[in-house]
């Protein structure tokens, strides 16, 4: 064990928790866990869902690697304690986790920034649907504001479908959006310490790219090198880090993004604790660069931090 590793001391990988992603995040957990145990990291599972969180005080922890997603996990809530428990942990620090949480205040930070964004608007049940259909057009996409992994997401196709989609999304979120559908190749750019890896370009049947073909089928063609125009590329992974830094965001993420056939794009979310299951996009963009899965995982661990 080389001395660099022995500096990481005793760490916690937590995963699972409370939130609807709470099986993706128990995929994502063991998976970093098994990695770090590899490279001979003292590492243990922690599941915030069954153990209080200042266990990993009493316990005497020295940074903790969060594979946790969705509420709780990804929103500044975990991130809160831990800054006040004075332990390092990767990702993005609280205002920036809650931020990149909240796709609303995400576009309000985006927009004044002028980080290209799907144009949008928030529903409730007093909203318009004919007004929201006339200025958004269809089809368009209607998600809950503050869940992840595609979870309540809807492609709204006839007018008809628009409260149903609504009344889905409403019961995850009581903050929900109704999102211009913007037609093209979907790219993923990921963010490991400051720099942003080749894109993916993820090609989906149907341009179904949903929680089960994210996670647990084997349908989905994933592109790395994407094969967009070179200029395109490199115009798309400056825009990913100054929409990473304009969130206050650090350590790593993952940017989902939407190029259109004339060449423009739009940034749909950042996400603050991605995925690290064997179907996830960052550990792919990682390989392409020459990274194994288990040496990604200690390079974000060894970017743990507190941040205020």
């Amino acid at each position: 064990m080389t001395s660099d590793i022995k500096n990481l001391g005793k760490v916690a990988v937590l995963m699972g928790g409370p939130s609807a992603e709470r099986e993706i995040s128990l995929l994502s957990g063991h998976g970093v866990l098994a990695a770090l145990r590899e490279k001979g990291v003292d590492a243990y599972a922690f599941d915030p869902a069954v153990q209080s969180l200042f266990a990993l005080s009493r316990e005497k922890f020295d940074r903790v690697f969060i594979a946790l997603h969705g509420r709780f996990g990804e929103d500044g809530t975990v991130q809160g304690v831990l800054e006040t428990l004075k332990i390092p942990y990767t990702g993005s620090g609280v205002m920036a986790s809650a931020l990149a949480m909240d796709k609303w205040r995400t576009k309000l930070v985006w927009q004044a920034a002028d980080i290209p964004t799907p144009r949008y608007h928030l529903l409730d049940k007093s909203s318009n649907w004919v007004q929201v259909i006339d200025e958004l057009k269809l089809p368009l996409i209607v998600k809950p504001a503050r869940e992840g992994s595609s979870i309540g997401v809807t492609k709204v196709n006839t007018a008809a479908e628009l409260q149903f989609a609504f009344e889905l999304a409403v019961k995850l979120d009581p903050l929900v959006l109704a999102e211009e559908f913007i037609a093209g190749q979907e790219l993923t750019a990921s963010v490991v310490n400051d720099e942003v890896l080749s894109l993916i370009r993820i090609e989906a049947p149907e341009g179904k790219y949903d929680y089960a073909n994210k996670y647990f089928e084997n349908v989905v063609k994933y592109h790395c090198p994407s094969g967009i125009r070179a200029e395109t590329e490199v115009r798309i992974r400056a825009d990913t880090l100054r929409a990473f830094r304009v969130l206050g965001c650090s350590g790593w993420g993952r940017a989902d993004v939407m190029l259109q056939p004339d060449g423009r794009y739009a940034f749909l979310e950042m996400n603050t604790a991605p995925g690290m299951t064997s179907h996830s996009l960052v550990p792919m963009a990682g390989r392409a660069a020459g990274l194994s899965y288990a040496d990604l995982c200690v390079q974000i661990l060894h970017s743990a931090s507190l941040k205020s």
